[in-house]
């Protein structure tokens, strides 16, 4: 069974990204994370299926 939840270090392997690219910038860009815990030991997360819409929204041509 496919995992439903990505880390960022996760999300950044998968898109081919730096993992300070997917704090700073994927927001910025529309991919929604969602954030698990509070204060300091908070996790983001990224849907899985929310990463692939998003990779395939920004598909040129």
């Amino acid at each position: 069974m496919r995992p439903q939840f990505m880390d960022a270090q996760q999300t950044a392997e998968y898109l081919n990204m730096s993992v300070t690219w997917v704090y700073r910038d994927a927001p910025r860009l529309g991919l929604a994370a969602y954030k698990f815990g509070a204060g300091r030991n908070a996790k983001l997360q990224f849907k899985v299926s929310d990463v692939d819409a998003w990779a395939r929204q920004q598909r040129l041509g």
